[in-house]
């Protein structure tokens, strides 16, 4: 697993999360977080003992409708009356600071998503003490069997539905993906 402190990943939580944002458009165009999702799991039974899911209103409503042709359903009307990031950071922080993070992608582009939306209200972000991107280790351990390995694709491998594109299904579904992965590769091998 792509852990960047493996003693400490044995014992610490770990919290699967995923964020919906805008999509940026043109280059130097801001992301705006607009769903947060989480869970937060016992490492040794995969339990769940946390959760967390919030809509995000941006800073600048306008944004919210650069979304709307994605079908997570998340518009302008969806976040007008949410809470803004800084609203939620307090609760954000608690959920992520000092646990191993996962999800899929995450390396690439929720972590960098997050510490961005931090430094936009003038805070520290939080630290994980390892990560797991399931892509990365999917892809290494599973090789290509559910084509591309997005996440959409292994979901459908597995029949496990189809990817929503909002934070919490996405999580409990990679946390389902990953389950059912180590299954396959326990029974069949590698």
């Amino acid at each position: 697993m792509e852990a960047s402190s493996p003693s400490q990943e044995g014992t610490a939580e770990i919290v699967f999360f995923d964020l919906e944002t805008t999509v940026a458009n043109r280059t130097g165009q801001r992301f705006w977080v607009l769903e947060f999702g989480a869970i937060v799991v016992c490492p040794r039974k995969l339990l769940e003992l946390e959760s967390y899911s919030t809509l995000i209103r941006p800073t600048d409503l306008s944004v919210a409708a650069l979304r709307s042709g994605r079908c997570d359903g998340i518009t302008l009307q969806a976040v007008a009356n949410e809470p803004s990031f800084e609203e939620v950071a307090d609760k954000i922080f608690s959920m992520l600071n000092g646990r191993v993070w996962a999800g899929h992608n995450i390396q690439r582009f929720d972590c960098v998503r997050i510490k961005e939306a931090f430094a936009g209200i003038g805070r520290a972000a939080p630290m994980p003490v390892g990560m797991i991107d399931s892509l990365g280790v999917l892809t290494e351990k599973f090789g290509r069997r559910a084509g591309n390995m997005k996440m959409a694709s292994l979901a459908a491998y597995f029949g496990l539905g189809q990817q929503k594109h909002r934070s919490f299904d996405d999580v409990r579904m990679n946390l389902q993906v990953l389950k059912q992965c180590a299954t396959v590769l326990f029974l069949v091998g590698g």
